[in-house]
């Protein structure tokens, strides 16, 4: 049987299938990017709710996996020459689980960087700017009484979604007619965007027929459908 108790997290949440890959998430944007590319290639996994309430996420035990305190993190007992293998970033951990499976990214070099390139479009643009317009709109920052910050994260938000209508135009998915990681990124924060922070109004979600119509495809998908519930109890 795999030994993981050299990792501290695992003395927090233990490891029932010690050989199975943990996940360590809550189920935001980010933290299904995860469940759901798991849920999408199969591979078995054991998932742990990391409370955000109990501030879980600054425990001894999840930095000693991830100092940057954030989910999703993930301890894979078969990593590389069969070695265990921590990653944090979600990003990364898509990366990697299309590269152990074989899914969910081409294997044309051109294709796979290209597919990495609207993945990092996620990571550096859609992610951070949809998550600041969410504080502004629905959170703390709603009380401002100055709109101004407010309104240059709506700005931005039409404008990466005005970049994604235009990339999904007579396209299935984000590279066309394969699902990628680059989709199973970018539309968990569509949703939540719409859902969550319930800001479709304000960045006139109605103007990105493209994006709307990709997301209803994303969200009827039966891995995304299990993805989005899970860790459970969140």
């Amino acid at each position: 049987m795999t030994d993981l108790s050299e990792f501290p997290i695992t003395h927090k949440w233990p490891a029932q299938h010690p050989d199975r890959l943990q996940l360590y998430a809550l189920t935001t944007p980010n933290g299904v990017k995860v469940s759901i590319m798991l849920e999408e290639t199969g591979l078995p996994y054991e998932p742990h709710l990391v409370s955000f309430e109990h501030h879980d996420q600054l425990s001894p035990e999840f930095l000693s996996l991830n100092p940057n305190n954030k989910i999703p993190a993930i301890l894979d007992p078969n990593g590389p020459d069969g070695q265990p293998l921590a990653l944090f970033e979600s990003g990364a951990i898509l990366l990697y689980l299309a590269d152990k499976t074989g899914q969910c990214i081409p294997q044309d070099a051109a294709q796979r960087y290209e597919t990495i390139q609207w993945l990092m479009f996620q990571m550096g643009g859609i992610g951070p700017m949809f998550g600041q317009l969410g504080f502004f709109h629905k959170f703390a920052g709603k009380d401002y009484e100055d709109k101004r910050p407010r309104d240059r994260y709506v700005a931005e938000c039409k404008r990466l979604l005005a970049v994604l209508d235009q990339r999904l135009a007579n396209r299935a998915w984000i590279m066309g007619e394969r699902y990628t990681i680059a989709d199973i990124a970018t539309f968990p924060w569509v949703r939540g965007l719409l859902e969550f922070y319930a800001a479709g109004d304000l960045v006139g979600i109605q103007n990105f027929p493209n994006v709307t119509r990709v997301l209803t495809a994303f969200l009827a998908r039966p891995a995304v459908v299990r993805g989005l519930g899970i860790p459970a109890g969140a």
